[in-house]
């Protein structure tokens, strides 16, 4: 390939593969299998166009040392290695752990700083495609590299499946699976400086308002139905744990609160502010679940009750839940939410 089509190739490889990246974060359910296969394609398809890039400019790199340009294209290659080699080394079953951090998070950390880089990197250099770097010839080449990153992942799940290696027990998702029905013993995680204090049981109540012609608060011991759900928890950390939820259903809540004809969404809020929203169809069939097993929730796994949405990813199941409300829109903040919960004073009015 040309010099300008492999680096335009380079950046949309790693464009898609960053994209695709955040998309695999939100696939909970079996048949979005193909959006990691198509993550892990594009992610191969930067390291096949790295080699073409490399052979151009590797007599380069010693002598150009002085021009910061030229450090800076470097540290870019390498952060595009490193990236798929921390990705490559996980999906195998590797369980290198570095300043806290798993190959997973490594990969997911690495994978954002390249994409900055890059951007930046193609903002300072980039040049335009000529027209003898768009003719076909050159788009049967980009072609013949993307065939051969798709047919990389195939192969590979083969090889891992085929050498009995630890990576052939993952789910779907990536995620190993850690203290299965074993109640509260599997891992307690918290997105960002969700650290709440332990809550007060006699105190605590659970809101259930918003669009709703009866709005009431709910103790935990009427929450403890013992309305039972079997589901999984895949935390974007990379574990996933499947455990007998027990509780009461959402759709049982809503019931007794009456909501109203224009009800489209449910929305969540955590004592934290961390809050999501989910269609009410989907939130109807979902578990406040007050026990994990024979066991009451421990404070870290979201006591005195939490979300369990089947089929989402574990950061939608939200912990140490305040308020659950009726809408007739989803809640616009709560990508945002997620993100600063914790950090902030006032929860509430976030």
């Amino acid at each position: 390939m040309r010099p300008r089509a492999t680096d335009w190739s380079l950046a949309l490889a790693t464009g898609a593969a960053f994209a695709t990246g955040l998309w695999t974060l939100t696939v909970g359910r079996p048949e979005g299998w193909w959006v990691f296969a198509l993550h892990g394609a594009t992610g191969y398809l930067v390291l096949l166009l790295l080699f073409p890039k490399l052979a151009r400019v590797s007599g380069r790199l010693l002598p150009g040392m002085r021009d910061p340009r030229a450090w800076a294209g470097l540290t870019t290659t390498l952060l595009a290695v490193l990236t798929i080699l921390c990705g490559i080394a996980w999906i195998g079953g590797g369980d290198l752990v570095i300043l806290g951090y798993n190959l997973l998070n490594w990969h997911i950390l690495l994978g954002i700083v390249l994409t900055v880089a890059l951007s930046a990197h193609m903002v300072i250099r980039a040049r335009p495609l000529r027209p003898t770097d768009r003719t076909r010839r050159q788009a049967l080449r980009a072609g013949a590299f993307a065939l051969g990153a798709a047919l990389i992942w195939p192969l590979q799940e083969r090889l891992i499946g085929g050498l009995g290696m630890a990576g052939a027990q993952r789910r779907f998702t990536g995620s190993r699976e850690v203290g299965s029905f074993s109640g509260n013993a599997f891992p307690v995680v918290s997105w960002m400086a969700d650290r709440p204090a332990p809550l007060d049981v006699a105190t605590w109540r659970l809101r259930v308002a918003g669009l709703v012609a009866a709005p009431y608060a709910a103790t935990r011991d009427e929450l403890d139905v013992r309305d039972e759900l079997i589901a999984t928890l895949d935390c974007t950390g990379g574990f996933y744990t499947t455990q007998r939820w027990s509780g009461v259903r959402v759709g049982a809540l809503l019931d007794r609160a009456g909501i109203l004809p224009e009800t489209r969404w449910v929305r969540f809020v955590s004592i934290t502010g961390y809050r999501w929203s989910l269609p009410l169809a989907q939130a109807r069939e979902a578990l406040i679940a007050v026990r994990v097993g024979d066991e009451l929730l421990s404070h870290g796994h979201g006591a005195p009750a939490r979300l369990v949405a089947p089929g989402e990813r574990g950061f939608v199941w939200v912990k140490w839940l305040t308020l659950i409300e009726a809408r007739a829109e989803p809640d616009p903040g709560q990508l945002l939410a997620i993100n600063i919960s914790g950090f902030i004073d006032d929860p509430e009015h976030t």
